[in-house]
C-alpha cells in the first residue's frame, strides 16, 4: 500500500517469477503476504534498477514516500449496552503513547508502526483488558471494545473529584433508552458549576447553555422560568419537564406549568436536549429537561450529606440527605427547607422539598425503583408596579395580601428488564398528584388595596384553586443489533396518559390579610373540569452507517380528546362546553457526522405540537366566546450545528435553527347576526424564529504542578441571536382587529450574552460572570411606550455581572460564597399578561451568600 500526501494508492509492487518489477491490486497482493514492509519494497526496486536500467526514478520517490507513512488506529469502547464510555485510558505497552476516550467512548491513536503491538484499557469501575494489535496503512484500522463492569474496583474519591470539575457535557449516543444522537444537547454537571444554587439563579445554572432566557418573576428559590429559541419561560412549560425521567408538568395537555420545583441542592446533573427530540421526549417544541437527582453512595450502608446557606433577606437554606445499599437494596432520601423574607417588600417565601428513592435488585437484569417527590412553597406576592413606581423605588409593593402556592406529589414505579445483553425493557407509571392555590386581589398596578370607608375593611379577595390528578403509564423498548458489522440501535414504546384537572376560581375569599383560602360564598365563578386522554406510539431507528456516521429516523402518533366541562356564573351552560382532539402523526430525522474523537456535525428536523392550554379556553366574560374548532399549536423545529474540543483548551458548539409555530391563540372582534359585537378566541397567529447559538471556552494556560496541585485560567461565552415575527396574526385594539404581521414576536430579546472567567487553583475556583439580555416587547402590537398601568411597553436591555467561588476543603467539606448582581442594578425580565398580575416585576438587587456543605 503507498502514501502519497496521505493519499491512497490501492496497488502494490511485487518481483515476479522472472524477476521483473510490477504493479498488482493490493487485494491480490495480500493472498501471497499478509503485508509488505517499507524495507522489503526498497529491496525489489534497488534489485530492478540493476536488472532494468529503464525503471523510472519516479517510482523509487514514490515508494520512499511509503517508507514515511504514518499509520492509525481509531475504535469505540462501550458498555454492555452499547453506550460509548468516557474517561478511558488506552496506552500502547510497547511506545508508551496514550490516550483518552471523549464523553462518546471514541479514541484515536496517530503515528504507530506496524509491528505487533498490545492495547492497555483501563477504566475505573470496569475490568481492565490487554488486546493484540497489527495495525496497517492500507487499512482504517477501527475498533470496537466492549468493556465489562467490575463494582469492586469502584473509588469514590476519584468519581467526586471528576465530577466536581466538569461542567458542561454532551449525551451519548445512547443515554438510558433513549437516543439523543444528532440532536443539540447539554448536560450541566452542577457539582463543577459556581452558582446560586440555593436559590436556583438560573442565569447562573444555565450560565453556558446559549439561547436559555431567564424570567425572573417568582420570589427568590421557589421556581425556575426558563425557555429556549424564543418561547414563552412562564413556569417552563414549553418543555417536557422530568425528574430521574419522570414527567413533573402538571397536566401536559390542560396546563403543562411546572409547579414541581425540588430542591438544587439534590441535583446532580441538569440535561437538556433541544426540539428535534421531540418524537422521543413528548412533542414540546422546547424539548426536554430532565433534572437527575444525586445517586446513592452505594459504597456504605449510610452516608449524610448537609448543606445550609444563609444570605441577603433573610435567607436561610437547609438541605439533608441520607443515602446507602444494604445487601440487594439502594435508597436515598433529602429534606429541604427554605425562608426568605425576599428583595422586595412583602415578598416572604416559605419552602420545603421531600424525595425518597428504593431501589431493589432481584438480579443483574431485572430490578425495580420506587420514588416519591415533593414540593410546596407559600410566597407573599408583592403585586405589579407601573414604571412611575419602578423608577421611583423598585424594591416598593402594591399588594401585601397576595399569596400563591402550589403543592404537588410525584410517584413513581420503574421496572426494568434486561431481557437479553441487546434488549432492555423499561415499564414507568408516575403521577402528578396536588394543588395550585392563590389568594389574591388582583388588578392593575394602579388600582391601590385600601380599606373600604364604609365597611371599614379590605376588600374580599378572589380566591383560585386548581386540583391536578395526572397518570401516565409508558412501556419502552430499547434494542441493539448489527448491520454490516456496525452496532445500531431501535427505541419504541407506547404511552398512556390521563389528566383530569378541576380549576374553580373566582372564588369569594376573606378580608383579611394573610394566607387564607376560606371562601365567604361557597359558589365558585368558574367551576371547570379539564379531562383528557392521549395515547402515543413512537419509534426511532439509529442507524450506524459508518463508525462515524449516524442516522436517525423516528415517528411519533398520538390521539386523544380534551373535554372542557363545568359551569360558569356568568356564561350561558349551553356555550360552555368545549373538546379538543389530539391527532397527530409526527416525524423527524437526525444525523451526526464524526470528525473526530472530540467533534462532530450534527443536523436534525422534527415535527412539534402544543396542546391548546386551560386558560385559552375560558371566556372571561359574557363578551367573549370560544371556537369550537380550536386546533392545537403545531409546526417543526430545524437545526445544525458542530461542536467539540481542540487539544483540551477550547471547546465550542455552533448551531443555527429554524422553528415554525402555527395556530398561535389570539382574539378577534366580530359580531353576530344580530350585529352584537363580541371577542372570539381562536386560533389567529403563525410566527417564524430564526436563530444561532453560540458556547466557546478557550483556556489559556493550564498549569499541573506539584503534588496534583492544578492552576487553570479559562474564558467562555455563551451567545444567542434570535430573529422572531409573526408570518400572520391579528391583536384587538378598542375593538377593532389590528394585523401584526411581520411585528417582532412579544418576549423574545433580539441578543442574550451570557460571558464569564474563570479560575482554579488547587482547590479553589472561582467566577466572575456579565449576562446581557437585550430590548424586548410586551405585546404582539411591538408597543414602545409603557401604559399607563404598566401593563404594555417596551422592556428595556439589562446587564448583570455576578461573581460566585468555591472551596473545598479536606475531602468532605465544602465552602461556596457568592454576590448576586454586585452593581445592583435595578432591572425586570418581562411584562407577564396574566399571573402573577400585568405591569412590571422587579428582579433581585445586589444580594450575598454563603454555603457550607458537609458529606460523611
Amino acid at each position: 500500500m503507498l502514501i502519497i500526501n496521505q493519499v491512497y494508492i490501492a496497488h502494490a509492487l511485487f518481483q515476479d517469477k522472472e524477476g521483473s518489477l510490477r504493479v498488482r491490486p493490493v487485494t491480490q497482493l495480500y493472498k501471497k503476504m499478509n503485508y509488505i514492509s517499507s524495507t522489503n519494497i526498497k529491496y525489489y526496486i534497488l534489485l530492478n534498477i540493476v536488472k532494468n536500467s529503464f525503471l523510472p526514478i519516479l517510482i523509487i520517490l514514490l515508494i520512499q514516500t511509503a517508507a514515511f507513512s504514518q499509520i492509525s488506529i481509531s475504535g469505540r469502547i462501550i458498555g454492555h449496552n452499547g453506550t460509548g464510555i468516557e474517561g478511558v485510558h488506552i496506552r500502547i505497552e510497547e511506545s508508551k503513547k496514550g490516550t483518552v476516550t471523549n464523553n462518546e467512548g471514541f479514541f484515536t491513536l496517530e503515528n504507530l508502526s506496524s509491528k505487533d503491538e498490545t492495547l492497555h484499557i483501563s477504566s475505573i469501575g470496569y475490568y481492565s483488558q490487554q488486546i493484540k494489535i497489527k495495525a496497517f496503512a492500507d487499512q482504517k484500522n477501527y475498533l470496537t471494545i466492549t468493556l465489562s463492569e467490575d463494582v469492586r474496583s469502584l473509588d469514590e474519591v476519584v468519581i467526586e473529584e471528576k465530577k466536581n470539575s466538569i461542567q458542561v457535557e454532551r449525551l451519548p449516543d445512547v443515554h438510558d433508552m433513549y437516543m439523543p444522537a444528532g440532536k443539540k444537547n447539554e448536560v450541566i454537571q452542577l457539582g463543577g458549576v459556581n452558582a446560586n444554587i440555593s436559590e436556583k439563579t438560573g442565569r447562573q445554572i444555565f450560565a453556558k447553555i446559549p439561547g436559555v432566557f431567564v424570567y425572573d418573576m417568582d420570589g427568590s428559590g421557589n421556581q425556575i422560568n426558563i425557555s429556549t429559541r424564543g418561547l414563552d419561560p412562564h413556569r417552563s412549560w414549553e418543555y417536557n419537564i422530568r425528574q430521574n425521567g419522570i414527567i413533573t408538568n402538571s397536566d401536559m395537555y390542560g396546563y403543562p406549568a411546572s409547579h414541581y420545583s425540588p430542591a438544587m441542592e439534590s441535583i446532580e446533573r441538569i440535561e437538556l436536549v433541544r426540539g428535534s427530540a421531540s418524537l422521543q421526549y413528548g412533542a414540546q417544541f422546547g424539548g426536554m429537561i430532565n433534572y437527575v437527582t444525586k445517586q446513592p453512595d452505594t459504597t456504605k450502608a449510610f452516608s449524610f450529606e448537609t448543606i445550609n446557606t444563609g444570605g441577603s433577606f433573610g435567607l436561610f437554606s437547609s438541605y439533608n440527605a441520607i443515602s446507602g445499599k444494604i445487601g440487594k437494596l439502594t435508597y436515598s432520601a433529602y429534606y429541604q427547607k427554605r425562608h426568605s423574607d425576599g428583595y422586595r417588600k412583602n415578598s416572604k417565601s416559605d419552602a420545603q422539598s421531600q424525595f425518597a428513592s428504593l431501589t431493589y435488585e432481584f438480579s443483574k437484569s431485572f430490578k425495580i425503583k420506587a420514588e416519591l417527590g415533593r414540593s410546596s412553597y407559600v410566597y407573599q406576592i408583592p403585586g405589579p408596579l407601573t414604571d412611575a413606581m419602578f423608577e421611583q423605588d423598585s424594591r416598593q409593593a402594591t399588594r401585601s395580601r397576595n399569596y400563591f402556592n402550589p403543592d404537588i406529589y410525584i410517584p413513581s414505579i420503574i421496572i426494568d428488564w434486561k431481557i437479553s445483553p441487546s434488549t432492555k425493557l423499561r415499564l414507568t407509571n408516575s403521577g402528578v398528584y396536588g394543588n395550585r392555590n392563590s389568594v389574591m386581589f388582583d388588578a392593575f398596578a394602579n388600582v391601590p388595596d385600601t380599606i373600604d370607608p364604609v365597611t371599614n375593611q379590605y376588600k374580599p379577595r378572589q380566591v383560585d384553586v386548581d386540583n391536578f390528578k395526572s397518570f401516565t403509564s409508558e412501556l419502552r423498548l430499547v434494542h441493539q443489533y448489527k448491520v454490516g458489522g456496525m452496532n445500531s440501535f431501535v427505541s419504541g414504546g407506547v404511552q398512556l396518559m390521563k389528566n383530569n384537572l378541576r380549576r374553580r376560581q373566582l372564588g369569594k375569599g376573606t378580608t383579611g390579610s394573610d394566607f387564607d383560602l376560606t371562601l365567604t360564598n361557597p359558589v365558585w365563578g368558574r367551576d371547570l373540569h379539564m379531562k383528557t386522554t392521549n395515547i402515543a406510539f413512537f419509534v426511532e431507528n439509529l442507524l450506524y452507517i459508518t463508525p462515524k456516521l449516524t442516522i436517525s429516523p423516528g415517528f411519533r402518533v398520538e390521539g386523544g380528546t380534551t373535554d372542557m366541562t363545568g359551569t360558569i356564573t356568568y356564561y350561558q351552560p349551553e356555550a360552555l362546553p368545549n373538546s379538543i382532539k389530539h391527532e397527530f402523526p409526527l416525524f423527524g430525522i437526525s444525523s451526526q457526522y464524526k470528525l473526530d474523537a472530540d467533534s462532530k456535525i450534527y443536523a436534525g428536523f422534527s415535527q412539534a405540537y402544543r396542546p391548546v392550554v386551560f386558560k385559552d379556553i375560558i371566556p372571561g366574560s359574557v363578551l367573549e366566546q370560544v371556537d369550537k374548532s380550536l386546533k392545537d399549536a403545531k409546526g417543526y423545529n430545524l437545526e445544525a450545528g458542530i461542536n467539540g474540543n481542540i487539544r483540551q483548551v477550547f471547546s465550542y458548539d455552533i448551531s443555527v435553527f429554524q422553528m415554525l409555530y402555527k395556530n398561535r391563540m389570539g382574539t378577534l372582534a366580530l359580531s353576530d347576526d344580530q350585529g352584537k359585537a363580541y371577542i372570539l378566541r381562536t386560533n389567529t397567529g403563525n410566527t417564524m424564529t430564526k436563530g444561532m447559538e453560540v458556547y466557546a471556552e478557550y483556556k489559556p494556560f493550564i498549569i499541573n504542578g506539584q503534588q496534583g496541585v492544578k492552576t487553570e485560567f479559562s474564558i467562555f461565552t455563551s451567545t444567542s441571536y434570535f430573529d422572531a415575527h409573526y408570518l400572520k396574526g391579528h391583536s384587538v385594539v378598542n375593538n377593532e382587529n389590528t394585523d401584526v404581521k411581520g411585528n417582532k414576536l412579544e418576549g423574545v430579546p433580539t441578543w442574550i450574552s451570557r460571558n464569564g472567567l474563570q479560575f482554579t487553583h488547587n482547590k479553589l475556583f472561582a467566577t466572575i460572570q456579565y449576562s446581557y439580555v437585550s430590548t424586548l416587547f410586551s405585546d404582539a402590537l411591538n408597543t414602545v411606550e409603557p401604559s399607563v398601568n404598566g401593563a404594555r411597553g417596551k422592556v428595556p436591555s439589562y446587564g448583570i455581572w455576578d461573581f460566585n467561588g468555591t472551596m473545598r476543603i479536606a475531602k468532605s467539606y465544602t465552602l461556596k460564597f457568592g454576590i448576586n448582581n454586585f452593581l445592583d442594578k435595578k432591572y425586570y425580565t418581562k411584562r407577564p399578561t396574566m399571573y402573577p398580575g400585568a405591569g412590571i416585576w422587579t428582579s433581585d438587587g445586589r444580594s450575598f451568600i454563603v454555603s457550607f456543605g458537609i458529606k460523611i
